[in-house]
């Protein structure tokens, strides 16, 4: 059967959360959405539900509002381990959502372990 191309991403998107259920231990979670035209990240509490840190294009000190670029990837993972430093977050589980982990979405986790944020 075929699937299109939203079916397989959501699919795709549960079975990583599922994942990072199974082996959570109390760590947060660095969430990464990418759109067309932006990239965000976001530190999440799960066991309290609350977001701790996030990040995004959409910022305007950053300097790359509307930019989707390997560049813009890599401000945004270096300012949300800045953050999660300032929130006294050290380690955190890396969730890409329903992304593929290459290009953009690579280059935010790479960026944050270079700051510091073990991943």
């Amino acid at each position: 059967m075929a699937y299109d191309k939203r079916v397989q991403f959501l699919k795709r998107r549960l079975r990583v959360r599922n994942k990072l259920r199974a082996v959570n231990e109390g760590r947060m979670r660095l969430s990464v959405h990418r759109s067309n035209k932006n990239i965000s990240a976001q530190l999440i509490d799960d066991v309290n539900g609350v977001t701790v840190a996030s990040a995004s294009t959409l910022e305007k000190e950053f300097g790359v509002v509307g930019k989707n670029s390997l560049e813009a990837a890599a401000k945004i993972g270096a300012a949300i381990a800045e953050r999660a430093k300032k929130a006294g977050v050290e380690e955190a589980y890396f969730d890409r959502g329903g992304f593929l982990f290459h290009g953009r979405v690579k280059a935010v986790a790479d960026a944050a372990r270079e700051a510091g944020l073990k991943i």
